[in-house]
């Protein structure tokens, strides 16, 4: 590996970011119907429940279709003339690579043989540990207060994390990440519109950041690791939107927080902190957090809300019920496809809010433009319309 990234003169590398997402797109697409015949061959199905919208038996193993367009996407990246320096300057992708694989691997097995709670912890966090083996973790966070690095009164100031607290971090958001995606997967193309939408929203910021950064290959890899997932889910959500001929199962869930969780660490190392000394710069210091929260809301608000339920109600956090959001949503009186919708309206309002903050210079302006998308869809979940055919 090499040790340090030159600066290219090149424009930036949009066209293959663009070209390495619709290869995932095509590979998932074409994949998924070969992957559906396979798990209702092995038995990997999903048999209805009370709990459950679906009526009719529907395999899972979506996540391996899923999971072969990311490595297809990934592939491709490497043989292009720009994205291929990813390669060369980062161990991000590669360490991806390899916890993504394991932890598809887990759920696959999940979704057959309905594994413990533990076990499917256990290997969450195996996976996030190999992201942080290959260099994926958080290193230094932004704070409000205190002097900034270049003494700059009120300019905020860096907490540099050790090795134990990076380390620490990186695990707990990653499990979070994966188990909030677990938790929202609930109907038919929840999870991948989600995903679709949190992954294309952080590729922007990340495309922002190799930018910011003067095109430098070494920052090129969160917005590949992005792109290859929002590919992924695109390739995937016309056969899983209503009504679903597959599921994406554990299998696709976890992979797209992994993935989501492994972009977003990696975009907060490429950061210029050396830079940050107006309100602007802070504003991009404070992205990486606020698009973590902002494209994952809805389902760690999901999370949140049935932990405190079921434990409320004296059940175990992790014992299934029919009260999530988009239960809510149903029944209130929207349709099946309208309650996914409106998620979908909800989590692009909050996600390309937050990106907007950290790449327009004029914080009002978006401030503005994401209440008025807020007041939107508020109005739009509060009242039930005519059911989309």
């Amino acid at each position: 590996m090499r040790t340090q990234a030159p600066v290219l003169g090149l424009g930036l590398p949009i066209r293959e970011y663009l070209l390495a997402g619709l290869t995932a797109a095509v590979v998932t697409f074409l994949l998924t119907g070969l992957v559906r015949v396979l798990a209702l061959k092995m038995g990997a199905v999903a048999w209805p429940r009370g709990r459950d919208v679906h009526v009719t038996p529907t395999p899972r193993w979506g996540g391996l279709a899923m999971l072969a367009g990311v490595l297809g996407g990934i592939g491709l990246a490497a043989q292009l003339p720009a994205l291929r320096l990813a390669f060369d300057y980062s161990y991000d992708v590669p360490g991806v690579v390899l916890a993504a694989m394991l932890l598809v691997a887990v759920g696959v097995l999940d979704d057959r043989y309905e594994l413990d709670a533990i076990t499917k912890l256990a290997g969450q966090i195996t996976a996030a540990g190999v992201l942080v083996l290959f260099g994926v973790q958080w290193a230094v966070l932004w704070v409000p207060w205190g002097g900034g690095g270049d003494g700059t009164e009120g300019s905020g100031s860096l907490l540099i994390l050790g090795q134990e607290q990076g380390v620490l971090l990186t695990v707990l958001l990653t499990v979070a990440l994966v188990n909030a995606m677990n938790f929202v997967d609930g109907l038919d193309g929840l999870a991948a519109g989600i995903g679709l939408i949190a992954a294309a929203a952080t590729c922007v910021f990340a495309i922002g950041l190799v930018k910011q950064n003067g095109n430098d290959p070494s920052a090129y890899s969160p917005a590949l690791i992005a792109a290859v997932l929002a590919g992924a889910c695109l390739g995937f959500l016309p056969h899983n939107f209503n009504p679903a001929r597959i599921f994406m199962g554990d299998s696709g869930s976890m992979l797209i927080g992994l993935l989501l969780a492994a972009a977003t660490t990696s975009a907060s190392g490429r950061i210029p902190f050396s830079t940050a000394t107006d309100g602007t710069d802070i504003l991009a210091l404070f992205a990486p957090l606020i698009v973590l929260a902002a494209v994952v809301f809805v389902p760690l608000l999901d999370l949140l809300m049935a932990v405190v339920r079921r434990t409320w109600a004296g059940m175990s956090p992790f014992s299934p019920d029919k009260m999530h959001l988009h239960h809510r949503l149903l029944e209130i009186g929207h349709s099946h496809r309208r309650a996914v919708l409106l998620i979908y309206l909800w989590a692009g309002v909050l996600a390309f809010g937050a990106v907007a903050l950290a790449l327009i210079d004029d914080p009002f302006i978006v401030l503005w433009a994401v209440g008025v998308g807020l007041i939107v869809a508020v109005l739009a979940s509060a009242v039930p319309r005519a059911r989309i055919r």
